[in-house]
């Protein structure tokens, strides 16, 4: 592998994809993210005396059933961000949808527990604008 001056690494023709260190700080931020969704989940699921319930909120599920969705969310978060040190397009397309998808799950979240589901959201947007950031190895990939 041939390195140049802006930190990115390309192949010196062998085949293999390309990953950006925007790509490598997203991939990190999913698993990150993913993680701390599966103890998001596995909290709820537990019915821990740490969420608030609200009444009259348009998404009414019960902690249970958000417990789910986020634990089931995160797996799949991580996993995405593992696949993303492949390099491949079709990591960033998922990476990008599921970090929307999770973005929105945090965002129907927040009366429950607005910190976490507020950094979370940060999360979420940081990992899109990684994926979606234009670098000098995508035009060579």
């Amino acid at each position: 592998m041939v390195s140049n001056t802006a930190g990115m690494q390309r192949t010196a023709g062998h085949g293999r994809a390309v990953v950006s260190g925007w790509t490598i700080f997203a991939a990190i931020m999913m698993i990150f993210g993913g993680i701390m969704a599966i103890f998001e989940g596995i909290s709820a699921i537990a019915k821990d005396d740490v969420f608030v319930t609200t009444r009259d909120y348009t998404f009414q599920w019960s902690l249970t059933g958000w417990g789910w969705m986020h634990l089931i969310l995160g797996i799949v978060v991580t996993l995405a961000g593992v696949a993303l040190f492949s390099g491949k397009l079709w990591a960033r397309i998922i990476g990008i949808t599921l970090a929307g998808l999770s973005m929105l799950a945090n965002f129907a979240w927040l009366p429950w527990y607005p910190f976490w589901a507020i950094t979370l959201i940060v999360v979420d947007g940081f990992i899109i604008w990684a994926l979606c950031a234009r670098t000098g190895t995508d035009a060579a990939a």
